[in-house]
């Protein structure tokens, strides 16, 4: 078998994909509870001759599927979690939820899935077909969204033994994801107080409420005084009850905090946790500080991406149909205004490539609803930062790791929105999918059947750390939470 044969088992394999994705998409578990997600990937990768173990890391829906023996060992990461209230009807240009304030996979980890465990399956068929030694590893990842579940998982040492992570994501463009994701921390903060008559004995109760709109109001001023690059976030997830004639005897705020590096968020932590205990101070409540979860920023490796980036380039990208591309515009209408889709969505990128190259990749999009690109990439130059998170970060400072996105959605459509839900069971989505399945394959073979790439993807791992060594931010006694148990 050559590469093109293993792109070609891929395609008679795009019917198991698709299902694969597509009851992914109708599941739509939320963080730590996709137990019928997990079990479809698993039952999936043991049909095709996979070891396959679970639980692993402490976390019931998360596991590893193995084949193969001997080194190279490659790792292929896939998320499978959704988003809660997201839920939306398939292949909608209208916002038609299918359960009201239920759950949808608005960041498209369905698709993630699918393209993630083709990839292993290809790379599977590879190795039995040229009787290869080497090794392939598909990890099942939970609960990215809200939950680090990496981050938990390298915490328990998952990913030691792998010589290389490869990964994707579905977006809008063709790309190499050399991103810098900021690192993060999330903490839940519960106040307790003293309930009584909120007109007859005001003065009997110590208002829990009152404690989280102070520490929020102090936050909210502590932003003048951080780095630019870091965020604060906040939801108030329990405000006491329904009854305002009650003081609140109980009340809690969820706060999410980023900054480029941890030891920053650290920081920034420290800080709030002041704030918070200021608050309880001021009125004669209790704090009690629950740490929930924190991802790692993303250590970039572009030798590794390079090699991605030859393998994306070699791939025929999708054609899509005059139904496709109809559909597409109709989303484009439901999609923030902007002057110029195409650019809004190459921004993201801006750093990795230069103004010049943003412009010319703009002008090849310009009135295109679909990316029919490839963004370029340089090895040699800067990775783009972002100011969202990943728990890919966590991967990253323990093995050498590099992304790929592919084109799953109509140019413009924001993340976790009802529009991108919509694009994830459809035909287009599909597309991006099976591409991403090729690329992913076509770098694994290339470091099974040379090793020495492998050898200086980790001498690149091995400078950028510069000595440093991996410590996962979460706590020993802190373990994974299902989003509804925040709220």
């Amino acid at each position: 078998m050559d590469k093109q044969q293993m792109y070609e088992y891929l395609e008679e394999k795009k019917p198991v994909l698709t299902n694969l994705s597509d009851r992914i998409w109708e599941y739509a578990e939320t963080a730590f509870e996709e137990f019928q997600s997990a079990a479809l990937i698993q039952d999936v990768l043991r049909n095709h001759d996979f070891t396959v173990e679970a639980p692993i890391g402490k976390i019931k829906t998360a596991f590893c599927g193995t084949y193969g023996s001997g080194r190279p060992v490659i790792g292929i990461l896939a998320e499978f979690d959704a988003l809660n209230g997201l839920s939306q009807k398939a292949h909608s240009a209208v916002q038609q939820p299918l359960v009201h304030s239920g759950n949808g996979h608005g960041c498209g980890h369905n698709l993630f899935a699918g393209g993630s465990v083709g990839a292993a399956l290809a790379v599977k068929a590879y190795l039995e077909a040229n009787h290869l030694p080497g090794t392939i590893k598909l990890f099942g990842c939970p609960g990215e969204e809200g939950g680090s579940g990496k981050a938990f998982m390298a915490r328990e040492g998952v990913f030691q033994g792998i010589d290389v992570a490869l990964a994707w994501h579905p977006m809008e463009v063709n790309a190499i994801f050399d991103i810098e994701f900021l690192a993060n921390y999330q903490v839940l903060y519960t106040f307790k107080g003293k309930a009584a008559h909120a007109a007859a004995a005001p003065y009997l109760g110590r208002s829990a409420l009152d404690a989280v709109e102070l520490m929020d109001v102090g936050a909210n001023y502590l932003r003048e005084h951080v780095i630019s690059d870091a965020r604060i976030h906040y939801a108030i997830t329990n405000s006491g009850g329904f009854s305002p004639n009650v003081v609140q005897s109980s009340a809690s705020v969820l706060y999410l905090i980023r900054a480029p590096k941890t030891f920053q968020v650290e920081e920034i932590y420290q800080r709030i946790n002041r704030i918070a205990r200021g608050a309880a101070m001021m009125t004669e409540t209790d704090v009690q500080i629950d740490f929930i979860k924190a991802c790692a920023e993303v250590v970039p490796n572009r030798f590794l991406s390079n090699i991605l980036y030859e393998n994306l380039k070699q791939q025929k990208l999708p054609e899509y149909t005059p139904e496709e591309l109809s559909f597409a515009q109709e989303i484009a209408k439901t999609t923030p205004p902007s002057e110029d889709r195409a650019l809004a969505s190459l921004s993201r990128f801006r750093g990795s490539l230069s103004d010049e190259e943003i412009q010319q990749c703009a002008r090849q999009l310009h009135g295109k609803d679909l990316c029919d690109i490839i963004l370029p990439f340089h090895e040699e130059g800067q990775s783009s930062r972002l100011t969202m998170s990943s728990d890919v970060g966590d991967v990253s400072w323990n093995v050498p790791t590099a992304q790929i996105v592919t084109a799953c959605y109509a140019l413009g459509t924001p993340e976790h929105s009802w529009q991108l839900v919509s694009q994830d069971k459809t035909s287009i989505g599909h597309k991006g999918m099976l591409l991403a399945a090729k690329t992913l394959s076509g770098a694994a073979v290339d470091l099974l059947e040379k090793p020495e790439l492998v050898e200086k993807a980790q001498q690149e791992f091995t400078n950028r750390l510069g000595g440093q060594t991996y410590h996962c931010a979460i706590p020993n006694d802190v373990v994974p939470k299902p989003i509804r148990l925040l709220v």
